[in-house]
Order: C-alpha cells, then structure tokens, then sequence
C-alpha cells in the first residue's frame, strides 16, 4: 500500500492559486477531466476513478475525517475499460455518489498539487505528499503547510474528508460535515 499526506481546501481565488502552481512547479499543468463513482463498503473508500478516454484506475483507501494534514493508505489498479469495471462493481457493492471534476494537476518535488472545480461543490485545492518508507507522517505535514503558505491557503480553508462527503453533506444526506465548516 501507498501512503501519503493529503490536505484538501477551500479555494477563494482559483486562478491565482493555479498561477501561484505554475510557479511552483515550473510548469502549466495537466488538465483532467475524472469522474469518481464511489461504492458502498464496510470500511474505507472505493472509488472508480474515469477518464475521458474510457481507462480508469480502481482506488482503495483509508483516511481519518479531519481539518487538516491527514495520512492515507491506497491502493490503485489500472483498468482499460472504465465503463465496464463501473457496471460490474455497481452491481456487486451499490453505488454510494459520484463526484465529477476538472483537475489541474502540477507535481512539486514528491507532492501532487490539484486545484479542482468539483461539480456541484465549487473550487478546490488538494495537496498529496507521497511519503517514502523512510517519512514520517510528521515529515509530510510539514512539506504540505510550506506549500500551503506559498499557495497562499490558510487553516481557516481546510476542510474535512473527502468530496463524495461533502456532497453528501449538501445534498443532505451523510454526516455533518459541511462547506460552511471551512469558511467557503
């Protein structure tokens, strides 16, 4: 299993955190466009990631719901044939949401930069520190607040979990995580 520290926030202002990005690593970003079907489960979360070509990637893992740098442990299996993959695991398990987005991704030394437009959520930034066996989660925490200080994010933009919960949230279903929770 992968593990890496994520921290996912508010966006106030998208273009220029996609500027700030750019800078950052040296680069304009790749644009992707994914749609995630999320399905039921005892623990965890498993998600079918599509991409427009019809590939996508199978995503196991496991994070705690809370503001700020959190660790999770993955696991990822490519797929030729999203479409396919999405009926088959929809009938087994159940679908619990699907969440549709527009990804810039910029990748700054071992960190994933996002900066997503989430449909019916609004804009957002996410960092992934991918930790090697030697990091601690300590040691990733800290390289995401540095990027978070240059990317010009604060605490107040932190949100907790994931975006299939905060759709949740608004469409009243869920717990009671909420938007209004991270100041956006």
């Amino acid at each position: 299993m992968g593990r890496n520290v994520e921290i996912k926030a508010v966006l106030r202002d998208m273009e220029n955190a996609r500027r700030r990005a750019a800078v950052l690593s040296g680069s304009d970003g790749e644009r992707i466009d994914q749609r995630d079907t999320f399905f039921n489960t005892t623990r965890g979360r498993l998600k079918l990631r599509a991409f427009t070509d019809g590939s996508g990637q199978l995503i196991y893992y496991e994070r705690p719901d809370v503001r700020g740098p959190k660790t999770s442990t993955f696991s990822i299996a490519p797929t030729p044939d999203a479409d396919a993959m999405c009926r088959v695991l929809s009938e087994a398990f159940g679908v619990r949401a699907e969440v549709s987005k527009v990804r810039s991704l910029f990748l700054v030394g071992q960190t994933r930069i996002h900066i997503d437009r989430v449909e019916g959520l609004g804009d957002f930034l996410e960092l992934e520190v991918v930790l090697d066996d030697a990091q601690s989660e300590s040691d990733g925490a800290g390289i995401a607040a540095e990027l978070m200080r240059k990317l010009g994010v604060d605490d107040s933009q932190l949100v907790h979990g994931a975006y299939v919960d905060l759709i949740e949230s608004a469409r009243g279903k869920g717990s009671d995580r909420r938007l209004d929770d991270a100041g956006g």
